[in-house]
């Protein structure tokens, strides 16, 4: 009987470990969730200002090559 006492001592060690480890991974699991919702909103923010970049490029460029067109002519 002391064998049997001794293995549902350790089947319910077992048993409690794997639910640690399954609260662990599930938390994980969410941890990643969250940073991949994260790295989205990063994503379409930088894209956003990717777009206001080119765009104040194309402003400050345009104003260059007036202002050069302006210098020729004055």
């Amino acid at each position: 009987m002391h064998d049997a006492a001794q293995r549902t001592a350790e089947f319910l060690a077992l048993a409690v470990e794997n639910a640690e480890l399954c609260q662990q991974l599930a938390d994980v699991h969410g941890q990643c969730v969250e940073l991949a919702v994260d790295a989205d909103e990063q994503h379409a923010e930088n894209e956003a200002l990717r777009a206001r970049l080119a765009q104040a490029e194309k402003a400050r460029d345009a104003r260059r090559a007036k202002a050069k067109g302006s210098q020729r002519t004055g």
